[in-house]
């Protein structure tokens, strides 16, 4: 079973910049892919970012890309959202999650993932 908390969540000003983090509990996290959703108020989740186990291939939703960037460093078994020029319509609750079997072409799908965090708060200000 894998655990993934999520941190650096908070209140910013529109034009701000945050960046999130997720951990993983396990040994096994250096083989996942890891994706970043998001939830906003009386909206679906979406896909916003996932990275693959070895970081040479990104993948960004059009809302984001450009704006924000998914790292990760697998000895510290973390994953990172640097999220830059935030906007109003980014706030929304963020997820990361990990893919134990990846398929290609199905990162933004949900069920493709396995394990989620608990979410993290963004609020962006206008």
């Amino acid at each position: 079973q894998e655990q993934l908390v999520e941190s650096g969540g908070g209140l910013v000003q529109d034009g701000g910049s945050l960046r999130l983090s997720c951990t993983a509990s396990g040994r096994m996290f250096h083989n996942y892919f890891m994706g970043w959703f998001r939830q906003a108020p009386g909206k679906e989740r979406e896909f916003v970012a996932g990275i693959n186990w070895s970081s040479k291939s990104t993948y960004y939703s059009d809302s984001v890309k450009d704006r924000f960037t998914v790292s990760r460093d697998n000895a510290k078994n973390s994953v990172y959202l640097q999220m830059n020029n935030l906007k109003p319509e980014d706030t929304a609750v963020y997820y990361c999650a990990a893919d134990t079997n990846f398929v290609p072409n199905s990162y933004d799908l949900e069920r493709s993932y396995d394990y989620w965090g608990q979410g993290t708060q963004v609020t962006v200000s206008s």
